[in-house]
Protein backbone atom coordinates (compact mmCIF):
# COMPACT_ATOMS: atom_id res chain seq x y z
CA UNK A 1 0.00 0.00 0.00
CA UNK A 2 1.43 3.48 -1.08
CA UNK A 3 1.90 5.80 2.01
CA UNK A 4 3.30 9.52 1.75
CA UNK A 5 4.97 11.63 3.91
CA UNK A 6 5.96 15.36 3.72
CA UNK A 7 8.21 17.25 5.86
CA UNK A 8 10.27 20.43 6.04
CA UNK A 9 8.29 23.27 7.46
CA UNK A 10 9.76 25.75 10.00
CA UNK A 11 10.29 29.17 11.12
CA UNK A 12 13.19 31.01 8.55
CA UNK A 13 13.32 34.79 8.22
CA UNK A 14 12.16 36.91 5.22
CA UNK A 15 14.45 36.31 2.47
CA UNK A 16 14.98 32.88 3.53
CA UNK A 17 14.68 29.21 2.09
CA UNK A 18 13.27 26.47 2.94
CA UNK A 19 12.62 22.80 1.21
CA UNK A 20 9.95 21.07 1.60
CA UNK A 21 9.70 16.99 0.55
CA UNK A 22 6.93 14.60 -0.51
CA UNK A 23 7.92 11.51 -0.26
CA UNK A 24 6.45 7.89 -1.60
CA UNK A 25 7.05 4.37 -0.30
CA UNK A 26 4.69 1.13 -1.59
CA UNK A 27 4.73 2.81 -5.27
CA UNK A 28 6.68 4.95 -7.81
CA UNK A 29 5.75 8.53 -7.13
CA UNK A 30 6.83 9.36 -10.92
CA UNK A 31 3.14 7.79 -11.65
CA UNK A 32 1.62 10.57 -9.86
CA UNK A 33 0.49 14.05 -9.98
CA UNK A 34 1.91 15.85 -7.29
CA UNK A 35 0.95 19.45 -5.73
CA UNK A 36 2.06 21.61 -3.38
CA UNK A 37 -1.06 24.07 -1.97
CA UNK A 38 -1.02 26.46 1.22
CA UNK A 39 -3.82 26.90 3.38
CA UNK A 40 -4.48 30.05 6.02
CA UNK A 41 -7.33 29.17 8.46
CA UNK A 42 -10.18 30.57 7.62
CA UNK A 43 -9.32 29.96 3.87
CA UNK A 44 -9.68 27.89 1.04
CA UNK A 45 -6.40 25.90 0.05
CA UNK A 46 -4.10 27.56 -2.77
CA UNK A 47 -2.37 25.66 -5.23
CA UNK A 48 1.39 27.02 -5.07
CA UNK A 49 3.33 24.24 -7.49
CA UNK A 50 2.60 21.28 -9.17
CA UNK A 51 4.46 18.37 -11.34
CA UNK A 52 2.35 16.43 -14.02
CA UNK A 53 3.55 12.35 -14.25
CA UNK A 54 6.27 11.20 -16.34
CA UNK A 55 7.24 14.14 -18.37
CA UNK A 56 7.30 16.61 -15.24
CA UNK A 57 5.77 19.76 -16.48
CA UNK A 58 5.56 22.22 -13.90
CA UNK A 59 3.03 25.24 -12.86
CA UNK A 60 3.72 28.21 -10.27
CA UNK A 61 1.21 30.49 -9.17
CA UNK A 62 2.37 33.95 -9.73
CA UNK A 63 2.75 34.77 -6.47
CA UNK A 64 5.27 32.31 -6.05
CA UNK A 65 7.03 32.46 -9.66
CA UNK A 66 10.74 32.85 -9.86
CA UNK A 67 11.10 32.09 -6.03
CA UNK A 68 9.78 28.41 -5.72
CA UNK A 69 10.86 25.15 -7.85
CA UNK A 70 9.10 22.05 -7.56
CA UNK A 71 11.91 19.13 -9.01
CA UNK A 72 11.02 15.25 -8.61
CA UNK A 73 13.89 13.09 -8.06
CA UNK A 74 13.22 9.52 -8.88
CA UNK A 75 16.07 8.32 -7.34
CA UNK A 76 14.87 8.87 -3.91
CA UNK A 77 10.92 8.41 -4.91
CA UNK A 78 9.97 12.59 -3.46
CA UNK A 79 8.81 15.36 -4.84
CA UNK A 80 10.15 18.49 -3.34
CA UNK A 81 9.54 22.41 -3.05
CA UNK A 82 12.27 24.58 -2.73
CA UNK A 83 11.32 27.94 -1.50
CA UNK A 84 13.76 31.07 -1.73
CA UNK A 85 12.93 34.60 -1.12
CA UNK A 86 10.31 34.14 1.47
CA UNK A 87 8.16 36.60 2.05
CA UNK A 88 6.00 37.34 5.24
CA UNK A 89 2.71 36.22 2.78
CA UNK A 90 3.93 32.89 2.42
CA UNK A 91 3.30 31.76 6.16
CA UNK A 92 0.91 28.74 5.68
CA UNK A 93 0.73 25.51 6.05
CA UNK A 94 1.91 23.51 3.29
CA UNK A 95 0.18 20.63 1.95
CA UNK A 96 1.39 17.30 -0.26
CA UNK A 97 -1.60 16.43 -2.84
CA UNK A 98 -0.68 13.40 -4.47
CA UNK A 99 -2.87 12.10 -7.49
CA UNK A 100 -3.12 9.11 -9.53
CA UNK A 101 -5.37 10.49 -12.16
CA UNK A 102 -4.68 12.29 -15.70
CA UNK A 103 -5.58 15.67 -15.96
CA UNK A 104 -5.49 17.84 -19.16
CA UNK A 105 -2.95 20.31 -17.79
CA UNK A 106 -0.97 20.78 -14.33
CA UNK A 107 -2.29 24.00 -14.26
CA UNK A 108 -5.36 23.03 -13.74
CA UNK A 109 -4.53 20.57 -11.05
CA UNK A 110 -3.03 23.50 -8.77
CA UNK A 111 -6.10 25.61 -9.95
CA UNK A 112 -8.47 22.97 -8.21
CA UNK A 113 -7.71 21.72 -5.15
CA UNK A 114 -9.45 18.16 -4.42
CA UNK A 115 -8.46 17.27 -0.72
CA UNK A 116 -11.24 14.81 -0.84
CA UNK A 117 -10.73 13.15 -4.70
CA UNK A 118 -6.73 12.89 -4.72
CA UNK A 119 -4.94 9.46 -3.31
CA UNK A 120 -3.46 11.47 -0.91
CA UNK A 121 -3.69 14.75 0.80
CA UNK A 122 -1.16 15.34 3.47
CA UNK A 123 -1.23 16.59 7.04
CA UNK A 124 0.87 19.94 6.08
CA UNK A 125 3.68 21.13 7.49
CA UNK A 126 3.69 24.60 8.91
CA UNK A 127 6.30 27.41 7.35
CA UNK A 128 6.50 30.41 9.01
CA UNK A 129 8.22 33.26 7.70
CA UNK A 130 9.04 36.13 10.51
CA UNK A 131 11.59 37.99 12.04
Amino acid sequence: QAQFVESGGGLVQPGGSLRLSCAASGSTLRNYYIGWFRQVAGKEPEGVACISSVEDNTYYADSVKGRFTITRDNAQNAVYLQMSSLKPEDTAVYICGVDSSYWNSVQLMCNTPDPGGYDYWGQGTQVTVSS
